[in-house]
């Protein structure tokens, strides 16, 4: 068990938290503050109980250079709002300035400070110093409650775990708490929903759950990779071509050990990757050579929503379909519904997936919804993550 802030004296002391608020951005405005919503708990206790906060992320990739595109003034503002307390903000290049020491000397219990973006340092990336000294000495304790970026060996991730005492914030608990027991000991049945376009990012993952799960669901991109290892025209779908022998060792492993693998049944063609394209629904072993694979079909829908609504446990990752475009998001909104109804628990791995869970307003219908795409992804593969091993235990 990993110590949180709970398990350490807080008051009067300067604590370093990283969070991670690399938030969208659409001309200068925050399109989606979730990550920000979902750091809250970890800041306002810390306020509560007489901390001086200073609060560190990064945005986007300037690649070590100042970039006021990807400035972290929005994100002060928005805090400012969301904790109806003023979180005060000094715009350094160098992050860690002398103005933002005297700042950070001079804060007051209850007072919030935000650093400016931690990858204007070049150093960040690479946990180098000076820069996790120059970090590290603001503060007397570190809290990481960034997720996003727990796989991440970076300054401001575990570089400063070095330097000062670590523990988790309650974001990183959750996270931890939910992906770990979905992972280690599920309620069972335990369905895992795997979709996206490449299969090569997901094998680890689907290695790793193949002696865990009872089903494993297959959608989106990758599943015509997996068509074709059974031999099956794909037309003109993607194709993992490096992964295709893979694909056919991963459904004999999966007959193997006694783990049921659904496959499309059908699917959704277009003659081009447009919305606006010619489309047709055809079974899975009848693609047109013309024709690209895009959403799985009807009689596919209907087969992964009575596994999913069975199910006591259930882990998604990927979308099932391109469901950007509207045509072809009815296979990513059913799978998202099934879960929304889904009496067990259902834990959305982060990235597109969270992404489509907010578009068709279903977020709080599941039990947890994950801030780190790439972090839960390497969690559910079983990895050692930097952010999380660096935390002290009880």
């Amino acid at each position: 068990m990993k110590k949180t802030v709970r398990d350490v004296e807080v008051a009067g002391k300067k604590v370093l938290v990283r969070c991670d608020f690399n938030v969208p951005m659409k001309e200068g405005a925050i399109t989606d503050d979730f990550r920000i919503v979902s750091a809250l708990p970890t800041i306002k206790y810390l306020v509560e109980n007489n901390a001086c906060v200073i609060l560190m992320s990064h945005m986007g990739k300037p690649k070590g250079e100042p970039k006021p595109e990807l400035s972290l003034a929005p994100v002060a503002e928005r805090l400012s709002e969301l904790l109806g307390k003023e979180v005060k903000f000094i715009s350094s290049p160098q992050v860690v300035s002398d103005e933002v020491r005297a700042a950070a000397s001079e804060l007051k219990p209850g007072e919030i400070m935000l650093l400016e973006n931690t990858r204007y340092r070049k150093e960040e990336t690479k946990s180098e110093e000076p820069f996790t000294g120059e970090l590290a000495s603001l503060g007397e304790l570190f809290v990481n409650d960034a997720f996003g970026t727990a796989h991440r060996d970076h300054s401001s991730t575990a570089g400063i775990a070095r330097y000062l005492p670590t523990v988790s914030g309650f974001l990183i608990e959750k996270e931890v708490k939910f992906l770990g027991e979905a992972v280690e000991s599920p309620e069972r049945p335990f369905v895992a929903i795997m979709g996206g376009a490449k299969v090569g990012d997901k094998i680890p993952v689907i290695e790793n759950l193949m002696d865990k799960v009872d089903t494993i669901i297959i959608g989106g991109g990758m599943s015509y990779t997996f068509f074709k290892a059974k031999g099956y025209e794909i037309g003109k779908s993607i194709l993992d071509e490096e992964s295709l022998e893979l694909a056919g060792e991963l459904m004999k492993k999966a007959e193997a050990a006694g783990v049921k693998m659904l496959l499309p049944v059908d699917t959704v063609c277009a003659e081009e990757f447009s919305n606006d394209s010619k489309t047709a629904i055809v079974d899975a072993d009848g693609i047109p050579a013309d024709m690209m694979g895009m959403d799985i079909g009807p009689k596919t829908i209907e087969m992964y929503r009575n596994e999913i609504s069975t199910a006591s446990t259930v882990v998604w990752n990927g979308p099932m379909g391109v469901y950007e475009m509207s045509n072809f998001s009815k296979g990513t909104k059913a799978v998202a519904e099934a879960m929304a109804e889904c009496s067990g628990v259902t834990v959305i791995g982060g990235g597109d997936s969270a992404a489509a869970v907010e578009e068709f307003g279903l977020k709080d219908k599941m039990t947890h919804v994950s801030t780190g795409g790439g972090a839960s992804m390497e969690f559910l593969e079983g990895k050692v993550l930097p952010g999380i091993a660096c935390i002290e235990e009880k």
